[in-house]
């Protein structure tokens, strides 16, 4: 990470970019693209809306899985058994090439029964140099060959301060990605275009044009948590809307199968700051948390067109499971509401 883009160790994610000239600079040039997007999803919109009603889109039965963190430390093996979670999402970030050992190492420590997927976090480096790029995943993909085969490409594809300024920029970088999976690593899955929040023109954007890409899965950092409850209510849509016209949008384009990962999604919880993603105004109490947890994992489940839901994630003060401050384990509710939530699947 460079000056511009800084991370938040805290809320693990990057800090919001205060440089609003460098923002306008960068995005300056996608102009006309973002024109295009917007234009795109108008079309779009109601005929993938008119879809969800009359489309056949395969059942599935949800596995539910959980995120941790090579920065969480070793607690989380004990935690993870105990959950009984099978299912796990470790973050690759790019920028800490030179602890991809200590990933691999971290992963194996979980044991040979879960079930990971990998998700690589970009930077700006990596995005404007597409030969260091492919570089570092060749060795990415190598080290955790034999750990896992399915790898989520980019996140929050969406927001500036993850580095991304168009779509279009994503594709490129995905489309190296997968061009080495193409040629060297044919077993392993891709998962894309892993879009933040509630943000569909993007995702259909991703979905819907001429570039030879595919995604294996469709990955959705489905947040819900600015609306509270899940079954409040964004632009008349609340999530078991937003989970069946996202399947229509998988539904209907050629670049993605039918499988749709909900690969991020939490509730910010209060008194937490700077641990806290977001302000105080939209956090939750611990037991808001578990309701809204128990219902938004229940609510996923039973539309049958989730493949598999991964709670971010085991440990962090401000939106996880367990809250780690001043080096003391501390379960929150949710925690054990979780455990009985993987008791179900």
């Amino acid at each position: 990470m460079n000056n511009i883009f800084k991370w938040d160790c805290h809320s693990d994610q990057p800090y919001i970019i205060t440089d609003k000239a460098f923002k306008k600079e960068k995005k300056k040039p996608y102009f006309l693209e973002y024109l295009s997007m917007f234009l795109l999803f108008g079309l779009v919109f109601p005929i993938t809306f008119l879809w969800q009603f009359v489309m056949r889109f395969p059942k599935t039965n949800m596995q539910v899985g959980i995120g941790v963190n090579l920065d969480k430390g070793e607690a989380q093996y004990a935690l993870v058994k105990e959950l009984g979670v099978q299912h796990l999402m470790i973050r690759m970030p790019l920028w800490e090439m030179e602890k991809i050992d200590e990933y691999v190492a971290f992963a194996q420590g979980f044991g040979a029964d879960k079930k990971f997927i990998i998700n690589v976090l970009q930077d700006r480096d990596h995005i404007e140099d597409l030969a260091l790029l492919e570089q570092d995943i060749k060795i990415i993909f190598d080290k955790f060959q034999s750990i896992a085969h399915e790898y989520q490409i980019g996140n929050a594809i969406n927001r500036s301060k993850w580095g991304f300024f168009s779509v279009s920029e994503y594709l490129d970088f995905y489309q190296v990605v997968q061009n080495i999976r193409d040629t060297n690593f044919q077993k392993i899955q891709l998962i894309g275009p892993s879009v933040i929040d509630f943000e569909y023109y993007y995702t259909a954007f991703a979905l819907f044009n001429f570039r030879k890409i595919k995604f294996d899965k469709l990955s959705s950092l489905l947040y819900v948590d600015r609306r509270g409850a899940p079954d409040n209510r964004q632009y008349g849509f609340n999530l078991k809307n937003k989970i069946n016209l996202l399947a229509a949008i998988a539904n209907l384009s050629p670049k993605s199968n039918h499988k749709i990962v909900i690969t991020e999604t939490n509730y910010p919880l209060k008194a937490t700051a700077p641990y806290a993603p977001t302000s105080e105004k939209e956090c939750v109490s611990e037991l808001e948390y578990e309701q809204y947890m128990q219902d938004y994992i229940n609510i996923a489940r039973k539309t049958h067109k989730i493949s598999h839901l991964y709670w971010h994630q085991l440990i962090a003060p401000g939106y996880g499971l367990v809250d780690n401050r001043n080096g003391k384990i501390r379960k929150t509710p949710a925690f054990y509401k979780f455990k009985h939530l993987i008791g179900q699947t």
